[in-house]
């Protein structure tokens, strides 16, 4: 058996023959960021905790969910975010999903891990899928940047993925191009459960992963598919969440 030591070793080895430079400033560093521009830029403030906007520090430390959810409650029961979708972590955003840098997913799993033990009471899933994208989108990208960050988030958390869990039976246009009034009916009826995945959904707690929350559309549509299928409770993770305007 090979000695601890030798084993941590080899481990830094790769590091110290290829060192990294953070994403955000440059500087040398051990992963995708570095520790003095993770502390700078992740900021864990209250927010609602069913969407995930912003919220008064009563509000969220009480559980009280925000004017928006009461008004008209989405399909999901909660959202964690690890952080606001702004300058300058968006970009890293743009980086993964456009650029095809997929170092920074296990960066963006660490945060939201960090946030789920940030998050007093928050329930654990006991699935995870990644919100899915259709089959031009996948050939045109090559990769799903919501799985990319479902699959380190899961060993972090302990809890199962599952990749086909949903599918995406509509390849509409992405909703960042699509105007604000008409997101809602762009994604309506965009997703269904996998018929082999049906015994996954009933009477479970679902975890919906994804880099980014603006509108909420996407996923509550996602949620309600799964709800529609007998899940019980339905939870949102993303890295990021686009703060109203």
């Amino acid at each position: 058996m090979m000695p601890a030591s030798l084993q941590q070793w080899l481990r830094r080895l790769p590091r110290a023959l290829l060192p990294s430079s953070c994403a955000l400033c440059g500087g040398r560093c051990d992963g995708a960021v570095c520790r003095p521009c993770h502390a700078q830029f992740i900021t864990h403030a209250p927010r609602c905790p069913r969407c995930a906007n912003p919220a008064g520090a009563a509000d969220a430390d009480g559980g009280r969910v925000c004017g928006a959810c009461l008004a008209q409650r989405p399909a999901f029961d909660a959202t964690l975010a690890g952080t606001d979708y702004q300058a300058p972590l968006d970009q890293l955003v743009l980086q993964l999903k456009f650029g095809g840098k997929l170092a920074l997913a296990p960066w963006f799993a660490e945060v939201l891990r960090d946030s789920v033990l940030a998050r007093r009471g928050f329930l654990l899933p006991n699935v995870l899928c990644p919100v899915p994208l259709g089959p031009q989108r996948l050939a045109e990208r090559g990769f799903n940047q919501a799985l990319e960050v479902a699959r380190p988030l899961a060993r972090h958390l302990g809890i199962p993925l599952r990749a086909r869990l949903a599918i995406r039976a509509l390849d509409t246009p992405a909703q960042s191009s699509v105007a604000p009034d008409q997101r809602r009916s762009n994604i309506r009826n965009a997703f269904i459960v996998a018929p082999d995945a049906l015994a996954m959904v009933r009477g479970q707690h679902i975890g919906i992963v994804d880099d980014v929350m603006t509108s909420g559309h996407t996923l509550g549509e996602l949620a309600a598919t799964f709800k529609r299928f007998g899940a019980a409770r339905v939870s949102n993770l993303v890295f990021a969440r686009t703060p109203p305007h």
